[in-house]
């Protein structure tokens, strides 16, 4: 009975044996057919992105830097720039100094090509005129690049050491313009010196000679050739046509109005002098012609043996006569000598001379006007070059020159020719 039970425990043991194994088969299959986590991989194993390379400034393939030109700039790894940034707002830089508002007129960004339209408007004057004033020459080098508009210019291998040249003056349209104006100077000075262009009018009485230079004249030809050189030159650089200023206009109206006074002045110092040296000179031939009349008449009574009372009365009356006409012949030939100028005088002495002086000597009012256009003339020669503009004087600086020029015209009524 006892070996029975023992037999049965065995057999109940084995039984716990076997579900065990079966148990630890089945966990190990379970393991052995379900997937291992990948592991995650490390922070510091990853692969970095490398950075796009900054746009570049590498060639100017067509054109060449000048106002009014169209210019093609090759810009290295544009076309990956473009993708994150506004490439409409592209500007020029020239010398650092960015040309506002002149955008791309094409954008070529498979070809990395930019086109501009290089032009000067009221938004960039300021940078023209400082890259284009006081020019050494027809060209002037300049670093150049291309950038947004506020921001800073993209590299360029045309830096400051590796400059390129700006066209100041085109040399086709400044050869011409410059022979135009030379040739207006030439013309002006032949004229000036040959003729009386610039001098006082009517023929010299002396053969051979000139009159003298006119100083009203003479300052309304230097207004106007400074005027009409500086206006070609300033549209030969900036293509700009509306360069006369409202003070210039009244600049020259104050020349022209001088030499219009000091015209009417001697004109009518002519006419009147003319008339009264008429008058005399018509007195004078009479007197002449009636003095030998009377005398011959006193001879005639004189040659009478007997002298009636009559005779010898009307001898008193002719030689009463006869002094007053020499008393007025005496009179009137010195007043007729003074009305009638020396040929010396109607004769050019000199350019400065002429201007500066009267038929009494230098004037003060003279030299006044003359150093006055000499100095505002320096101003104006000035204000082109730097700033490429036509000055514009204040009202000072022309109620000055009106004030020099209105006490000359005063003094040319009692100013003797």
């Amino acid at each position: 009975m006892r070996l029975q039970d023992a037999e049965i425990s065995r057999g109940f043991i084995m039984i716990r044996i076997c579900f065990l194994l079966l148990a630890l088969a089945s966990w190990a299959a379970a393991q052995t057919s379900s997937p291992t986590p990948a592991a995650s991989p490390s922070p510091s194993s990853s692969p970095t992105p490398s950075p796009a390379a900054p746009p570049k400034v590498t060639k100017v393939v067509d054109g060449h830097l000048e106002l009014d030109v169209v210019i093609t700039v090759e810009v290295e790894h544009l076309s990956e720039w473009v993708t994150k940034n506004d490439p409409t707002k592209l500007v020029p830089y020239l010398n650092g100094l960015p040309i506002r508002g002149n955008y791309p007129e094409q954008i070529h960004a498979s070809k990395n090509h930019v086109h501009f339209h290089l032009q000067l408007t009221p938004e960039n004057r300021k940078e023209w005129v400082d890259l284009l004033g006081e020019p050494p020459g027809t060209r002037r080098p300049v670093a150049f690049s291309v950038g947004p508009e506020n921001q800073a210019p993209f590299d360029s291998v045309f830096d400051k050491s590796n400059q390129i040249p700006l066209t100041v003056i085109s040399p086709v349209y400044g050869v011409i313009a410059f022979v135009v104006v030379l040739v207006t100077l030439l013309l002006l000075v032949w004229l000036a010196r040959s003729t009386n262009l610039i001098r006082n009018s009517g023929p010299c009485p002396v053969p051979g000679k000139l009159q003298p230079y006119n100083l009203g004249r003479v300052q309304m030809a230097f207004w106007f050739f400074l005027i009409y050189a500086s206006y070609v030159t300033i549209w030969l650089i900036t293509d700009a046509l509306d360069t006369i200023t409202p003070s210039l206009l009244g600049l020259m109206g104050i020349s022209a109005g001088t030499a219009l006074g000091e015209a009417m002045i001697d004109s009518g110092k002519d006419s009147a002098s003319a008339d009264q040296l008429r008058t005399l000179t018509g007195e004078k031939q009479a007197l002449e012609q009636s003095i030998p009349e009377l005398q011959k008449q006193i001879e005639s009574i004189n040659a009478n043996a007997n002298l009636t009372p009559e005779d010898t009365s009307n001898r008193d009356s002719l030689n009463n006569q006869l002094q007053t006409n020499r008393s007025r012949l005496a009179e009137i030939t010195p007043q007729i000598q003074n009305l009638t100028p020396a040929p010396a005088d109607e004769v050019s002495k000199g350019f400065l001379r002429d201007i500066l002086s009267d038929g009494s000597g230098y004037s003060f009012h003279r030299f006044q006007i003359f150093a006055w256009t000499i100095v505002l003339g320096i101003m104006f020669v000035s204000s082109v070059y730097n700033s490429l503009n036509m000055p514009e004087f204040s009202a000072t600086l022309l109620g000055l020159m009106g004030l020099s020029s209105g006490t000359y015209i005063g003094f040319k009524f009692p100013e003797q020719k």
